[in-house]
């Protein structure tokens, strides 16, 4: 049994951990999602890894215990929202680690536009200000269901539940005014300078002909 003051840990380590891609992958992953440590994309790996073992295991036997705990499995990672409905036991061998990191509360609370970065609505987790229905979450590494990815919210008693608050601006708001200065910027840059036009009129007003060049082809025609 062990023991219960000493909890068991929940990840495995890669065999080499000084693998140069593994590392570079991982930071990206770290800066994307906003995670603190190796250690929760360790964790992430490693419930993928369950799963991934469990699906290969499964897909060998034929027997009427195995039909029951593939529906069991499937139906689990349905009800996170891993697989779509009718999914077969091979898709669960095309999973990343990122369709895990998607299903954090951390990634929902900034998909729902709560924060305007991966960092800040960790912030706002464990700060105690998101309500998962009637239930206070402070660990940005739950895993949510699609049930209750829908009753992600404010804390009534937080500063943040009033919309007017600074820190409310949503990402659709900020993505907007990003793409309003981008189209602004490009129409300036096409916009044709002064002296660019200057020279433009100058040039018009070279090709078009004067009245003495009309009278010198009018003699030159009466001559001919």
């Amino acid at each position: 049994m062990g023991d219960p003051k000493k909890l068991k840990k929940r990840y495995w380590t890669p065999m080499h951990p000084w693998n140069k891609n593994a590392i570079e992958e991982q930071k990206k992953l770290r800066q994307e999602y906003g995670l603190q440590t190796r250690k929760e994309i360790l964790i992430a790996s490693s419930y993928l890894k369950k799963y991934k073992d469990n699906a290969k295991r499964l897909i060998a036997l034929k027997s009427a215990q195995a039909e029951k705990e593939k529906q069991q499995m499937l139906h689990k990672l349905q009800k996170l929202g891993l697989l779509a409905a009718g999914a077969e036991l091979p898709q669960i061998l095309g999973l990343q680690v990122q369709d895990i990191l998607n299903r954090r509360i951390q990634s929902i609370t900034f998909r729902k536009g709560l924060a305007r970065s991966m960092k800040q609505a960790r912030q706002f987790i464990t700060h105690r200000h998101i309500l998962l229905g009637e239930k206070e979450i402070t660990s940005p590494s739950y895993m949510a269901s699609l049930e209750e990815e829908g009753m992600v919210r404010f804390k009534p008693a937080s500063s943040l539940a009033d919309e007017t608050h600074p820190e409310r601006v949503s990402v659709v708001e900020e993505s907007q005014k990003a793409a309003g200065d981008k189209a602004g910027k490009e129409s300036k840059e096409k916009a044709p300078k002064k002296g660019d036009e200057k020279k433009m009129t100058s040039e018009e007003d070279k090709s078009q002909p004067t009245p003495a060049d009309v009278q010198a082809d009018a003699k030159s025609e009466e001559a001919e």
